[in-house]
């Protein structure tokens, strides 16, 4: 059994325990597929990560993405939690104002500023969702044909579908029939009358399932990612706003969002909430 330093870095959150958790196992190289599965299964978190040494000559690190059910090409949430871990753990980056991510997806990178924030990576699906899989979304989530403004898919990785409603308070009223959803992955995003008032511009959700258990996911950055790439260039969010989620699982998420240089960049805090050791392995 190995011992690994261990770090939960709670993302999107400037203060902690507000925003999204995410186990963090630094120096994991020694670790096996089944080995990183038992402990994503056991932490019960959305995602638990691995920090590995890199195979790309470009990266700084090497990230395997976890859920309880299994692994990941790309997740947000993870991707900025790993990064302020790996940067806390005294990693040093090649470039002063930002580190190279390896993972699945491809490499991904994390901009160093006021707060850490990932370059989205292109979609690997997109365009409306047809007629056959619309149907079943919308009666997942007991939602009427005529209040979606807009539905496509917005899949960077985990599966995303995007929901696009008329205001922030329908986002919130929304109440899925869980027998119904499955497998299903998707985003409402809608806009805040008073911007000013509520601190956010809009509100989003997320929903996923794997078939056995279904549920709503506190901060989401990829959903959040695939949002932006596809309403930002429809003309209809800016080119930067502030996203909140989380409100219905007892969270105050804020996700910072913004397109420089034709790139959208999605941003958010992060506080580490829990460091130590963990041990993992046969005994």
């Amino acid at each position: 059994m190995g011992e690994y330093r261990f770090s939960q870095v709670d993302v999107f959150s400037a203060h902690g325990l507000r925003g999204n958790p995410v186990a963090v196992v630094h120096g994991a190289d020694g670790l096996g597929d089944e080995e990183m599965a038992e402990f994503a299964r056991w932490t019960n978190l959305s995602e638990t990560t691995f920090l590995l040494e890199p195979t790309d000559a470009a990266a700084d690190y090497r990230l395997r993405i976890f859920t309880t059910g299994g692994e990941l090409p790309f997740a947000g949430h993870p991707t900025l939690g790993s990064a302020h871990a790996w940067l806390e753990a005294g990693g040093a980056a090649t470039h002063a104002d930002r580190v190279v991510q390896e993972c699945a997806a491809g490499p991904v990178t994390v901009r160093r500023d006021e707060r850490l924030a990932f370059a989205a990576p292109p979609l690997t699906r997109s365009g409306e969702v047809a007629a056959g899989d619309r149907a079943p979304i919308l009666a997942a989530l007991g939602l009427d044909d005529d209040q979606v403004l807009g539905m496509q898919w917005i899949d960077n990785g985990p599966g995303w579908a995007g929901i696009e409603l008329a205001s922030a308070g329908e986002v919130l009223a929304v109440e899925p029939v869980l027998h119904l959803c499955g497998q299903l992955k998707v985003g409402l995003v809608g806009p805040w009358v008073d911007p000013g008032q509520a601190g956010k511009d809009v509100e989003v959700r997320a929903f996923y399932g794997d078939g056995t258990d279904f549920m709503e996911d506190p901060v989401t950055g990829s959903l959040q990612a695939g949002l932006a790439q596809w309403l930002i260039p429809a003309g209809r969010l800016p080119q930067r706003y502030v996203a909140g989620q989380g409100v219905r699982r007892q969270r105050d998420g804020r996700v910072h969002v913004e397109v420089r240089d034709q790139q959208v960049w999605v941003g958010g805090d992060t506080v580490t909430t829990v460091a130590g050791t963990v041990r993992i392995g046969s005994a």
